[in-house]
Formats: C-alpha cells, sequence, structure tokens
C-alpha cells in the first residue's frame, strides 16, 4: 500500500512537468498572431498592408513560418503588379461588383458601384446593387436612399426588391415597406 503511494506521488511529479516543456519556444506567440493579422489582410484582397506584415514578419518569424511568409510576400507582389481593372462597359463593371459583393469584399464592391453611378447616374442597377450591399452591411437608411433612387429611375426594381431576399434584414422597417408598397390615391 505504502508503495503505490510513492508511485502515484511520482506520477502526479512527472506530470506536473511536462507540461512546462512543451511551452519551451519562445516567441511563437506573437509571431503566429502577426502571422494570422497578415493572413488576414491577404484574405480581405488588401495586399500592400498585407505584404508590409509579411515582410515584417520575415525578420522574426521563426523557422516554420519563415517559407510561408516568403510564398505569401510572392502572392501579393504579383497581385500588386497587377494592371489596374479595365471594363467596357459600366455593365462590366457592375458584374464586376455584384462578384465582390458575393464573396465579401464589400469595399471593393462598394467602390465598383459608385464607379458605375458616377460615370452613369442613369444606371439604376447600380443603385440597386448599392441598395442590396448597404442592407447587407446593415446601413438601413443608406439602403432605403439607393433603393428609392433606382426605384425612381425604374419602377420595376420596385417589383424585384419585393421578392429579393437581400432584403431581409429590411422587411420589418416600416419605411422600406412604404417604399416597396405605396398608397395608391
Amino acid at each position: 500500500m505504502m508503495q503505490e503511494g510513492r508511485i502515484a506521488a511520482a506520477g502526479r511529479k512527472k506530470n506536473s512537468t511536462a507540461p512546462a516543456k512543451s511551452g519551451a519556444q519562445p516567441g511563437i506567440g506573437p509571431a503566429f498572431q502577426q502571422y494570422q493579422s497578415a493572413m488576414q489582410l491577404l484574405q480581405q484582397a488588401k495586399y500592400d498592408k498585407a505584404l508590409a506584415a509579411f515582410e515584417k514578419l520575415l525578420l522574426t518569424a521563426p523557422p516554420e513560418l519563415r517559407e510561408r511568409c516568403r510564398m505569401y510576400v510572392n502572392t501579393c507582389q504579383r497581385q500588386l503588379e497587377r494592371p489596374a481593372l479595365d471594363f467596357g462597359t459600366p455593365e462590366e463593371r457592375y458584374d464586376y461588383a455584384v462578384s465582390q459583393l458575393n464573396v465579401g469584399l464589400y469595399e471593393e464592391a462598394r467602390e465598383q458601384f459608385n464607379s458605375v453611378v458616377s460615370d452613369h447616374p442613369g444606371a439604376d442597377y447600380a443603385y440597386y446593387g448599392l441598395a442590396v450591399l448597404e442592407c447587407i452591411t446593415n446601413h438601413p437608411q443608406e439602403c432605403l436612399v439607393h433603393l428609392s433612387r433606382a426605384i425612381d429611375l425604374n419602377p420595376r426594381n420596385r417589383l424585384q426588391a419585393r421578392s429579393d431576399n437581400d432584403f431581409q434584414s429590411m422587411l420589418d422597417d416600416p419605411r422600406f415597406t412604404e417604399l416597396l408598397y405605396p398608397e395608391v390615391p
């Protein structure tokens, strides 16, 4: 019985020192956090900021992250060297904006929709796209402004918006209901 107690005590001593040895790699924590931040920038298509973050990380990164950082530095450089987007028609720019909206690149989508609107003020579809974007990004007032303009330019947008699932978050807003179902005098 006494011997079992000694064995159990020896087992507890071994277990208490094991975790201290496994965490003995200093510097991995902050480097990994910097790596994750740089990856987020890359995924958000902020290539210039991601490039700077990966280059900074290369100086201090542990060996297991260095090769990945080099690869992502090259990826960022390739993306930054791409020629500027050139669209032949406002519809092409609009299609690109919708594709950016669908993958969650909201700022890029906003820039493209606004570009269509500034170059072609009568482009009702671009105002409709902006309304969808503002709804998705939880800006109800801006959504209503853009949707109202889209409907003014093309009344068929009212019918489209009634069945568009992208406006789900606006369904309880009385201003949205008034816009889509106006009272007939």
